[in-house]
């Protein structure tokens, strides 16, 4: 009997780390931080409560999305070393109770918004979860090689998802902040895509790399890294950071651009996955910048 239950306690603990592995967790997580920043750059001290529902919401509906993207991609992952072993496109979960885990998610996540947070996140994080799952993920993914540039303003949305939960209304500043990660996932995720190359052409997936060549995506990895340094200094320009976050966000843009033009260079296989790794450091380091600008100049105000 107890080998039974043993059994039977595996199989349970291998089923949750599958379900947990849909929602990717590393990346959700990420998110997370931006909303988080986008909450604290809002107000200096927000409601526990607005935080803990705001984050949990914002977290759900993005793990939902992202277990609706590996229920429409689970062929594509399996054509892929990287992505083959994920639960799906290995075959130990099937595709009816991902989805369901998933729209469980996604429903949960939106209706926590609705209700303990306010309209306009929910609402807001409900077009995210969309623009993600099904226009990016089902559409874009597969038809173009700019679906990275179309695609970014789902994944830019954390910040003014964090905003919006303190405050209830849109404003400048967090708009800003979704221009930052937009303007960041080109350079971030093209990296990636030219150390894949060979899977994603194998895959069928039109991503850059495989439509246009690494030599042409090289380039646009250094062109929007530059596009990505000026979203970068536009907080300081309008006002919405000080000297503190400008002189920490030049040295970490010198570092940024170093890695961009190794991958631009072409002498270095190695650097385009060395410069995806570096870039979500220094995208967490600009944002994490910018909370402690502003604390500081509340700290120097209240002095």
């Amino acid at each position: 009997m107890r080998d039974t239950w043993a059994v039977g306690d595996a199989t349970s603990q291998a089923l949750w780390r599958d379900l947990i592995a849909l929602c990717k967790w590393r990346v959700v997580a990420v998110m997370l931080v931006c909303a988080l920043v986008g909450m604290l750059l809002a107000a200096p001290l927000p409601s526990l409560h607005t935080v803990v529902f705001g984050l949990s919401g914002i977290g759900l509906a993005a793990a939902g999305a992202a277990a609706i993207n590996h229920v429409v991609d689970r062929r594509l992952d399996a054509a892929m070393l990287r992505t083959s072993g994920r639960p799906l496109a290995a075959g130990r979960l099937p595709p009816s109770l991902a989805l369901l885990w998933a729209l469980l998610l996604s429903v949960a996540g939106v209706l926590l918004l609705a209700l303990l947070v306010n309209g306009l996140t929910a609402w807001l994080t409900l077009a995210s979860l969309m623009g993600y799952a099904l226009v990016y993920t089902i559409f874009l993914k597969r038809a173009t090689p700019q679906n990275i540039v179309i695609g970014g303003v789902a994944g830019a949305a954390p910040p003014l998802l964090g905003w919006t939960s303190v405050t209830g209304h849109l404003a400048a500043e967090p708009l800003l902040l979704m221009l930052i990660i937009f303007a960041w996932t080109p350079p971030h995720f093209w990296a990636l895509a030219i150390h894949k190359r060979d899977e994603y052409a194998a895959a069928g997936v039109p991503m850059l790399p495989v439509t246009h060549g690494d030599e042409f995506t090289r380039l646009q990895v250094w062109l929007y890294g530059w596009l990505t340094v000026a979203a970068t200094l536009m907080p300081f320009s309008i006002g919405m950071a000080g000297w503190p976050y400008l002189v920490g966000a030049c040295l970490l843009n010198i570092r940024f651009m170093t890695w961009n033009l190794r991958v631009w260079r072409g002498k270095d296989d190695k650097a385009p996955l060395l410069a995806f790794w570096f870039s979500i450091r220094y995208l967490l380091a600009i944002f994490g910048l910018l909370l402690l600008d502003h604390y500081l100049s509340l700290s120097g105000s209240i002095n």
